[in-house]
C-alpha cells in the first residue's frame, strides 16, 4: 500500500482547513521563529532548476531554524547537468531525505515527480503556479486587514504563475479579484474555468481594474527564462503601477510584488518604496510561511 504524503503542490488541491492551519501557524512562528519545532532531525533537499534568491534562502534558513538540515542541488553541482534525468535523481534522493522543495519550468514534471517521490514535495514555483508565494502574500494581508473577506484585489500586469495561484486561492477565500493584462497575456482559460469562480473578473483597461482596489498586485513583465523584447515592453507600458494609477482607485490602496522588481518598468520607485507598500513585509513573511509549509508537509502541525 502506497504511503500517503502531504505534498504542497497547488492551493486549490489543498483543503481550506489545511490552508488556514498553515496560515495560523505562520503567524505563530513569526512571534517565535527560532523555536526548534522539529524534535527529530529532518533533512530538506532543495532542487531548483530555475534561479531563486528569496525562495531558496527562506527555505534554507527556515528549515535550519526548525532544527533541520538542508542539501541543495542544481545543474552545476550534480549529475543533473550531465544528463541524468530528474526522475532518476528523485528516486534516489527521496531515499536520503525527508522532504523536497522543487522549482522547475514544467508543472507536469512536478506532478510526475510527486508520483515518484517517497517523501513530500513542495512546489517552489513552476511555469504555471507559485503557491508558496501566495501563502506569504495572504499572511501579509491578514496582518494588515485581519480578514480577506470582501477585500478588493487587483492584479495588473502579466497573467503569470503568481496570478494563476491567486486564482487558485479564490476557491478558499472571499476576496474579489480583478485581473487586467495586455491582450494575449491573460491567464489561460483552463485556469480561469477550472474553479468556475464568479469572484474573478477580467479587464482590458488597468484603470477599470484598479477602481476600488484595496490592494494592487503585480510582477515582472518578463518572467524567468523569457527573452525580453521592446515590443513586449511597449505592450505593457499602460500597466505600470505608479502614482497616477493609484490616484484613480478612489481609496487607500496597498501594493504587493513578489520580487525581484524591475523598477521603472512594472512599478515606480515611489510606489514600491512608499508607505503603502507591503512588499518588504511580505518578503520577511516568506520565512515564516515556508517554515509552516515545511511543518505541515512533515505532519508536525
Amino acid at each position: 500500500m502506497k504511503k500517503s504524503f502531504r505534498h504542497f503542490l497547488n492551493l486549490h488541491e489543498i483543503s481550506k482547513k489545511d490552508i488556514d492551519l498553515i496560515l495560523k501557524y505562520s503567524h505563530r512562528l513569526k512571534k517565535n521563529y527560532k523555536t526548534k519545532q522539529l524534535k527529530e532531525k529532518k533533512i530538506l533537499a532543495i532542487i531548483f532548476e530555475k534561479p531563486s534568491t528569496r525562495t531558496k534562502i527562506s527555505f534554507d534558513v527556515g528549515m535550519k531554524l526548525l532544527n533541520g538540515d538542508v542539501v541543495t542541488l542544481d545543474h552545476s553541482d550534480s549529475q543533473l547537468g550531465r544528463g541524468e534525468s530528474l526522475e532518476d535523481t528523485m528516486k534516489v534522493l527521496s531515499s536520503y531525505v525527508d522532504i523536497i522543495a522543487y522549482r522547475g519550468s514544467d508543472e507536469s514534471k512536478l506532478y510526475k515527480l510527486s508520483e515518484i517521490s517517497t517523501v513530500p514535495i513542495i512546489n517552489g514555483l513552476t511555469d504555471i503556479s507559485h503557491p508558496c508565494q501566495i501563502i506569504a502574500d495572504i499572511m501579509t494581508l491578514q496582518e494588515k486587514f485581519r480578514s480577506l473577506n470582501n477585500l478588493n484585489l487587483s492584479w495588473i500586469g502579466d497573467g503569470n504563475n503568481v496570478c494563476n495561484s491567486w486564482i487558485h486561492a479564490s476557491k478558499h477565500f472571499d476576496f474579489n479579484l480583478k485581473i487586467s493584462c495586455p491582450p494575449g497575456n491573460f491567464p489561460a482559460n483552463k485556469i480561469l474555468k477550472s474553479l468556475n469562480s464568479g469572484k474573478v473578473e477580467l479587464f482590458k483597461n488597468p484603470v477599470e481594474a484598479a477602481l476600488d482596489a484595496d490592494v494592487i498586485i503585480t510582477d515582472t513583465w518578463v518572467s524567468m527564462g523569457m527573452k525580453s523584447n521592446p515590443k513586449r515592453l511597449k505592450n505593457f507600458e499602460k500597466f505600470q503601477i505608479n502614482r497616477d494609477l493609484l490616484k484613480k482607485t478612489g481609496r487607500t490602496t496597498y501594493f504587493l510584488h513578489c520580487l525581484p522588481a524591475h523598477r521603472g518598468c512594472e512599478v515606480t520607485d515611489e510606489i514600491i518604496d512608499g508607505e503603502n507598500s507591503l512588499v518588504w513585509a511580505e518578503a520577511e513573511n516568506r520565512l515564516y510561511a515556508h517554515q509552516s509549509i515545511l511543518l505541515w508537509c512533515l505532519k508536525k502541525i
